[in-house]
């Protein structure tokens, strides 16, 4: 599936890129996939408005991204989280492993962590700072956690 994607896209995934994917298969059951919606993946975390995107969910934001045509985007980005639109989110650079955001009608940001191993560090971080009680706009409600 992942090759087959790649062959698509005209790029291949980053060593990390392809662990994670490899692992953790988030794209929805075909018959659950609402062509309606841009991207779609594992709901709800880091955020509840972002998504991980599975394969086939990349693949589509990928081809079809936002920014894409006007000088934006480039081709060794790779979305991996996204909103529901598909106007915000995540993405890896296919180059050097590096992690940026997008945001539409704000700068894109690159390399704002050095590998997804970096990007899910901070994640983790966050996690144990809402566990503790020292996050600012995040708590835990009858164990799920509810941003405010």
């Amino acid at each position: 599936m992942l090759a087959a994607a790649e062959e698509r896209m005209g790029i291949s995934l980053p060593g990390d890129l392809r662990t994670w994917l490899l692992q953790n298969n988030l794209d929805l059951p075909e018959e659950d996939v609402d062509d309606e919606v841009a991207c779609c993946g594992f709901d709800g975390f880091p955020d509840e408005g972002s998504f991980f995107l599975g394969v086939r969910a990349m693949e589509k934001l990928y081809a079809n991204h936002p920014l894409s045509g006007g000088g934006e985007w480039r081709e060794e980005w790779i979305p991996f989280q996204s909103d529901r639109d598909g106007w915000m989110g995540q993405f890896i650079d296919a180059r050097d492993g590096r992690i940026g955001r997008w945001f539409m009608g704000a700068p894109t940001v690159t390399g704002e962590y050095g590998s997804m191993a970096q990007y899910f560090d901070s994640v983790a971080e966050m996690l144990a700072k809402i566990a503790d009680g020292s996050h600012p706009v995040c708590g835990i409600t009858e164990g799920r956690l509810v941003w405010s």
